[in-house]
């Protein structure tokens, strides 16, 4: 039997959705594991759109959702496969509210002329992630993180013996066939695989878009485009710089993440984790906590003139900036950088995000306070996103 990935934090996020919005869209990039987690839902009906038969019988949705008691859970996988995947979607938002439906389907079908915006006010949307740290500790006992960190997080690869190089280039080759050609029509593949694979290289760097242009011998214009393709594909997270309004900031220059670890090991030809390879790569799966339970929340950075940088700020209510060091060894932080970022913006709690620490603790470290712990969730007393 296959091994299998369970990921009761996501099956929760659907439910709560489902509390809300009869329909959930729930999309990622391929091989994330949206069918997998879609068939762990019980007692739901199943419908593959990528078969023939299923793509006729939603030719007529109307009878079709007809066919199923209020109270029915159905899911509609891949339904980017449907000529039009939202009529389905509407119809059963506005004519059987008793049904929940799980919609899920590419990354990119937002940005395409066949995701209209008709589900506006209808649906809840989520986004999967590769597996979190989080789930890899608690849930699947995968407690090394040099394997999480080298294999990445899409669940086959994890949980596979060792990474495979020719299943990274396959995702690569099909993602650009799948997804950017069919879907963005960009044409350039050589062009565009190359300003990929260099994001990936140089992933969770500042983007510098003359450097790429060269690199990559596509124009500066061509590279803002590409780069916006690709995160609208979620294939690479921008991280922005934080606006505070103060002088010395950097505030114009984003900084690009993959979205899996696995796939900048790979680019990068690494067959180990070295010291020195953790810290970056620990600041991708912090990115993806933080923005799991920081749904709708702004995830920036904040670096000034003078080189002083904070990994990730999130703003919450009331004004206050949290701040979030990314350190596998928590007592290798620095209290530089938090001083100068709480100079100008004093209220906010400060957190120093390792995947070591449970329970969480309180450190100080010259004279700045800091909880060390996981990633920050949502503040007890605050309503959870949906």
């Amino acid at each position: 039997m296959t091994p299998t990935i369970h990921r009761p934090l996501w099956l929760e996020r659907i439910q709560r959705g489902w509390a809300t919005r009869p329909v959930v869209w729930l999309s990622g990039v391929r091989r994330v594991g949206k069918t997998t987690l879609a068939r762990m839902i019980p007692d739901a009906v199943y419908l593959n759109c990528d078969l023939p038969s299923v793509r006729r019988a939603l030719a007529d949705p109307e009878l079709l959702l007809a066919s199923h008691d209020p109270g029915t859970v159905l899911i509609l996988d891949e339904v980017h496969r449907l000529p039009d995947p939202t009529l389905p979607l509407k119809i059963a938002a506005d004519e059987h509210p008793g049904l929940r439906i799980l919609a899920t389907g590419s990354s990119t079908l937002a940005a395409t002329g066949r995701f209209r915006d008709t589900l506006t006010g209808r649906k809840r949307t989520l986004h999967l992630s590769p597996v979190l740290w989080e789930e890899c500790a608690d849930a699947f006992r995968i407690a090394d993180l040099d394997r999480r960190l080298l294999h990445g997080g899409l669940p086959e690869a994890l949980l596979a013996t060792a990474p495979s190089p020719e299943d990274f280039a396959e995702w690569i080759d099909s993602f650009y066939a799948r997804d950017v050609l069919e879907l963005f029509g960009v044409r350039n593949r050589t062009g565009f695989l190359a300003l990929f694979r260099l994001l990936l290289r140089w992933s969770g760097g500042q983007v510098d878009y003359t450097r790429l242009s060269r690199l990559s011998e596509i124009s500066r214009p061509t590279v803002k485009s590409y780069l916006e393709a690709l995160e609208v594909a979620h294939a690479v997270r921008l991280v922005r710089p934080f606006r505070g309004g103060g002088a010395g900031e950097i505030v114009s220059r984003p900084k690009a993440y993959a979205f899996d670890t696995g796939f900048v090991a790979f680019e990068k030809g690494w067959t180990r984790i070295r010291e020195d390879d953790r810290g970056v790569l620990w600041e991708h799966l912090v990115l993806d906590s933080l923005l799991f339970h920081n749904f709708g929340r702004k995830v920036s950075y904040w670096r000034d003139k003078g080189g002083r940088e904070i990994d990730f700020v999130v703003r919450r209510s009331g004004g206050r900036v949290d701040a979030i060091e990314c350190k596998v060894d928590p007592d290798e932080v620095s209290p530089r950088a938090v001083k100068a970022f709480r100079r100008r913006y004093p209220d906010g709690v400060n957190y120093v995000a390792t995947p070591m620490a449970a329970p969480p603790y309180r450190m100080r470290r010259g004279g700045v306070e800091f909880v060390v712990g996981g990633v920050p969730g949502p503040r007890p007393g605050t309503a959870r996103p949906a």
